[in-house]
């Protein structure tokens, strides 16, 4: 007897029952025979059907021909009705199927990279859309990672922590031997290791080579990787140069992907930014043709609110800055043209300067949602007005910053040194209090309190005494170690609650613990800074792309199996110099290369996962998927004025290159001169 809604069901059976679970297709077809039931009764049964079977009759037969014969008859047995719902629900499993397949897919790789991993083998990353590095000049090859380096960063997996950390058992012994079978692949045929730019001979022990002669041989391979790097320093700038000169000239920000510029302040931001830069890159032509825009089209009598913090570190900084590298007194007067208009911002009740000031009006205010002034900004622009007054003998710019200074100092609402975030310009007091961070909004003015006492020449007491309290705050309430590996890291205290979340900008401590070591404060100092440097670079190691996120948080609970995390919307990176500062410090003092070795690493992983192909560099959404981390299309003018600048003076051997006994860096990585003592 023909059943309408039993072939009904035989059609879907074969089409939508791969694609769902067996409880769902059961429910579906139940309901469909119930439901064409009612619409198509069975018929009576009018007829007796005999078959005989004959000379040439097979019984039942199930060729392709026959089924597709059968299926095609009992479909144009169905209704009309009947046939637009069935095709109507297959549309509907379609639709589902299509909005499903990211996820099966994500989860299918997901399997598939576990077994990847399980079988340690290696997997090159495709190279992102947009964001291409230029291929390798023959001439100047990028140094060898050691094996275990390549396999880390290959994964898409939680990277392990590197084996510089304290491992038990044998685990160093283990990432030896990787180095050696690496070095052994390369350089067998000569006899030699090449590892980290470091050339050893395997023949050494059986043939007695005499040590002076590799000592030699490691000092000339040194010479030549400093080189190498210090090249490919230039060459990253020459390119990003490149970028914001085709596509954003004279305007603030290069936007590289879209081949175009946004503004924040119509300044030309990113060219002040990078004008001293360029001179201790020793580029010269691309010197010459700033210097001109800068002489001939930069002014500041403009109709335009621009932010006292920002403009004062970036472009009266980077102005002075220039000055003094070049002896060009042009730069000097923009310096004071900028600095004046910007004293507008001082004229409050309380003395604390408001945010924000109009500087072809003249005029200054809060932010338009608030009366608050961040703790950062207004103790972080102390470096660049007191060197304007020195250099102008006008003592009214540093009268102003220094009265900030004073009080901050003396206010209520501290705790053991550390300060709130925000503070009021009407009445001159910390509100929000209870909040205490090394992060965004307070964390430049324990930099300045160390900076303003060296720039000084070591004479005002006042401010070392806040920084040390300051450092022994931090140690006090801040300081915690992660699980499983022990790493020391700066959280933050609110209202009493401690959170183990570290902001990248934090990374700038490790540099200054170590600027204030080498300037005769506790040596303990330096083992923080030290312990805090492999922490910053961690939080690079242990990410898919080698690029720190800007936000961490690290697990201090026994039994953790990793030691950081990442929140989904703290994955970007803003190609941000803060680790990159702290490795040069660290280098410059203690001659470790290490640091420059991960400082290469990073910069590595910078050109992988940044570097736009038609010019310039640019931030990413996503530090975890080396796939496509999700280009944001701007390159921030601090990628130009500090993190490729204090790569060059990582690699850089030469320890006068600005001295750090004669300059001071204001915290937009530009140098500044230590006055002269007048004792």
């Amino acid at each position: 007897m023909y059943q309408p809604a039993s072939h009904a069901s035989c059609i879907l059976s074969g089409l939508i029952s791969p694609h769902l679970p067996h409880s769902s297709y059961s429910s579906l077809c139940l309901f469909l025979q119930g439901w064409v039931t009612d619409m198509h009764p069975p018929s009576r049964q009018d007829y007796v059907s005999i078959s005989f079977a004959g000379q040439g009759s097979e019984g039942y037969n199930n060729s392709k021909q026959w089924r597709r014969q059968s299926c095609w008859r009992k479909w144009n047995q169905l209704s009309r009705l009947q046939r637009s719902l069935i095709i109507f629900v297959l549309i509907l499993l379609l639709i589902c199927g299509i909005a499903s397949y990211p996820a099966v897919t994500e989860h299918l790789n997901g399997l598939k990279e576990r077994e990847q991993d399980t079988n340690h083998n290696s997997v090159l990353r495709p190279v992102i859309p947009h964001v291409l590095p230029e291929p390798a000049k023959p001439a100047q090859p990028l140094l060898p990672k050691p094996t275990s380096q390549r396999k880390l960063f290959n994964k898409r997996g939680p990277p392990v922590l590197q084996n510089r950390l304290q491992k038990k058992g044998n685990a160093s012994d283990t990432a030896a031997e990787d180095k050696a079978a690496d070095g052994k692949k390369k350089g067998e045929e000569e006899g030699v290791i090449s590892w980290r730019g470091a050339v050893i001979d395997t023949e050494r022990a059986t043939e007695g080579i005499k040590d002076e002669e590799n000592n030699d041989q490691k000092a000339k391979s040194s010479k030549e990787s400093e080189t190498s790097r210090l090249e490919a320093v230039q060459a990253a700038f020459r390119h990003a140069w490149k970028g914001y000169k085709n596509f954003a000239w004279g305007h603030d920000e290069l936007r590289p992907l879209s081949k175009s510029y946004s503004e924040w302040f119509g300044l030309g931001l990113t060219l002040i930014d990078a004008l001293d830069t360029m001179w201790i890159l020793g580029l010269k032509e691309e010197f010459e043709e700033a210097k001109a825009w800068v002489a001939t089209e930069l002014t500041f009598n403009k109709n335009v609110d621009v932010n006292l913090f920002e403009s004062t570190i970036r472009i009266l900084g980077g102005l002075l800055s220039t000055h003094h590298l070049t002896g060009d007194t042009m730069f000097l007067d923009k310096a004071k043209d900028i600095g004046s208009r910007l004293m507008s911002a001082f004229n409050t009740p309380s003395k604390i300067p408001y945010s924000d000031v109009n500087i072809g009006k003249g005029t200054a205010h809060p932010p338009r949602w608030t009366s608050d002034s961040t703790v950062a900004e207004v103790t972080s622009i102390q470096l660049e007005f007191r060197e304007l007054a020195r250099l102008t003998q006008e003592p009214h710019y540093q009268d102003a910053v220094a009265e900030v200074m004073k009080q901050v100092h003396k206010l209520d609402g501290k705790l053991d040194g550390l300060v709130p975030m925000f503070i009021n310009t009407n009445n001159g007091q910390f509100t929000h209090q209870g909040i205490y961070t090394l992060g965004a909004r307070a964390d430049s003015y324990y930099e300045y309190l160390l900076k303003q006492w060296i720039q000084g020449g070591k004479k005002e007491n006042q401010l070392l005494e806040d920084y040390l309290q300051a450092i022994e705050g931090v140690k006090k309430n801040l300081l915690q170690k992660s699980s499983p590996n022990g790493l020391t890291f700066v959280g933050e205290l609110s209202h009493g609650q401690f959170s183990p979340k570290m902001d990248h900008l934090v990374c700038f401590l490790p540099g200054t613990l170590a600027l204030g070591a080498h300037n005769g404060l506790p040596a303990d100092h330096m083992d923080l800074a030290k312990q805090l440097m492999e922490t910053c670079y961690q939080m690079y190691v242990q990410m898919e792309t080698g690029l720190s996120p800007e936000i961490v948080h690290f697990n201090m609970h026994q039994g953790s199996t990793r030691d950081i995390d990442v929140k989904l919307a703290d994955r970007h990176n803003l190609l941000r110099p803060e680790t990159v500062e702290s490795l040069f410090y660290l280098y410059r003092f203690t001659k470790d290369r290490k640091y420059q070795d991960w400082g290469y690493e990073i910069f590595q992983n910078f050109n992988k996962y940044t570097k736009v192909s038609s010019g310039g560099y640019t931030s990413i959404n996503n530090v975890r998927d080396p796939d496509y981390p999700s280009p944001r299309d701007k390159m921030e003018s601090f990628f130009l004025g500090e993190t490729l600048k204090y790569l060059y003076l990582l690699f850089s051997d030469d320890p006068n290159l600005i001295s750090l006994d004669q300059y001071v860096f204001n915290t937009e990585a530009h140098p500044l001169p230590i006055w002269p003592s007048t004792a």
